[in-house]
């Protein structure tokens, strides 16, 4: 127990912008969800991302072949052969991507200043469309992280994983991106599953909140995200792929900004 303590307390010193994004989503998830939601998509979206990735490892599938380098085995927690962060990382991506999704999908209302989503509630009872672009969303997001991560030699993330032979996007496989497909529709599903079976009461809704431009603060978790890597993409040198991520994301980030500018049609 004291060793894996020392672990856990030397992974988050080690990975400290991991655990930054997550403290973040659990607080925004909380406000949004309530804390039984939050916490129970964090147990259900590691044990899905975990289970994809040690398939993955030994079946090379979804996310085809590829292995993990255990240079950090002795300074952080891995569990099987995984990194422990590496999947904890896919709850926040999940969430940030579906919270994107709801917030291009659902009209808003602008009260004054003030904006809200109308009728969110209507898409989480089983509509496909927020789990279909949330997935998408987060497969983008994963063009910009992956790359930058296979080169995490050259900034303090550490070359942590690789593959047997180099893929055609910057060193990735197209079957990484397929396998992310798969798995973001499995979480995004799992996620509007808890959003609107999980009861509407208790400690499931405890912490809940609605205020003015929370419906933002979903889609600012990702933009924080996208820019985080972003800028590392830039300051390794990678100035390429870093171009190639601004102008992926072009397009629908014009678009969501002149949808949701004051005076603009909901």
């Amino acid at each position: 127990m004291v060793h894996f303590l020392w672990l856990l307390a030397s992974t988050i010193w080690l990975r400290p912008y991991v655990f930054i994004f997550l403290g973040a989503y659990l607080l925004i998830a909380i406000w949004h969800l309530g804390a039984g939601r939050a916490l129970a998509f964090l147990v259900l979206g590691y044990l899905i991302s975990w289970a994809a990735e040690f398939a993955s490892i030994h079946c090379g599938f979804p996310f085809g072949e590829y292995l993990y380098i255990p240079a950090t085995v002795d300074q952080e927690l891995w569990v099987a052969g995984v990194p422990f962060m590496d999947s904890l990382s896919y709850v926040f991506l999940a969430y940030a991507s579906y919270s994107l999704a709801l917030l291009a999908l659902t009209p808003g209302n602008r009260e004054g200043r003030r904006f809200f989503l109308a009728g969110e509630e209507a898409p989480l009872k089983g509509s496909w469309r927020p789990v279909i672009l949330g997935a998408v969303l987060m497969v983008t997001l994963d063009i910009v992280i992956d790359p930058l991560a296979l080169r995490g030699y050259r900034w303090f993330l550490g070359q942590i994983y690789g593959y047997p032979e180099p893929g055609v996007y910057f060193g990735v496989t197209l079957s990484n991106f397929g396998g992310w497909f798969l798995v973001s529709l499995g979480l995004i599903g799992v996620l509007q599953l808890i959003m609107s079976r999980a009861p509407a009461s208790g400690w499931w809704d405890w912490g809940r909140r609605r205020f003015p431009f929370q419906a933002l603060l979903g889609p600012g978790l990702y933009l924080g995200i996208l820019g985080f890597n972003l800028t590392m993409t830039f300051l390794i040198g990678e100035t390429c792929l870093g171009w190639v991520g601004i102008f992926i994301y072009l397009p629908f980030l014009s678009w969501l900004a002149l949808r949701l500018a004051p005076g603009s049609q909901q």
